[in-house]
């Protein structure tokens, strides 16, 4: 298998089992690198194992239902693969304050599905970078904390 085949495997996984639902927590710490950076633009960017996993425990805490996945195969070159994806959840859960702006309150019911594509960079089989555009406006809109002008 090539380098590029292993990387794409390694992050098919990782999507499946940390953006899936349900989730894995412990695929953290199988597949990402100890100071993994997650990076997103609705969010402050997270490093480190033990971050990304709270990250993503209140993410999913607030929105139970929150499942990405592939919206088409990846592509791989060395150690960078990159995937498109859709996805989103329904705000069901606590008080939701993580969005770089805005908040929303305990159970609001509001909805988000959006779309992005990332770049993972795998060094020595772990996921050492996440790093990704998304279209964030559509899904602060849909949760009604952006408005259109």
């Amino acid at each position: 298998m090539s380098k590029e085949q292993e990387n794409k495997a390694i992050v098919g996984r990782w999507f499946t089992e940390f953006w899936g639902n349900p989730w894995n927590p412990k695929i953290v710490d199988e597949l990402a690198a100890p100071d993994i950076l997650l990076q997103y633009s609705l969010h402050a960017p997270r490093r480190g194992r033990e971050d990304v996993k709270k990250f993503m425990t209140d993410f999913r805490q607030a929105f139970p239902d929150l499942e990405f996945g592939g919206a088409a195969d990846l592509i791989a070159e060395g150690d960078y693969v990159v995937g498109q994806w859709k996805g989103g959840g329904t705000h069901t859960g606590p008080a939701f304050s993580d969005f770089l702006i805005g908040s929303l309150p305990a159970a609001s019911g509001r909805k988000m599905q959006f779309t992005g594509t990332t770049v993972l960079r795998v060094e020595n089989g772990k996921v050492k970078e996440e790093i990704g555009l998304d279209d964030g406006v559509t899904a602060l809109q849909q949760l009604g904390i952006l408005k259109a002008a």
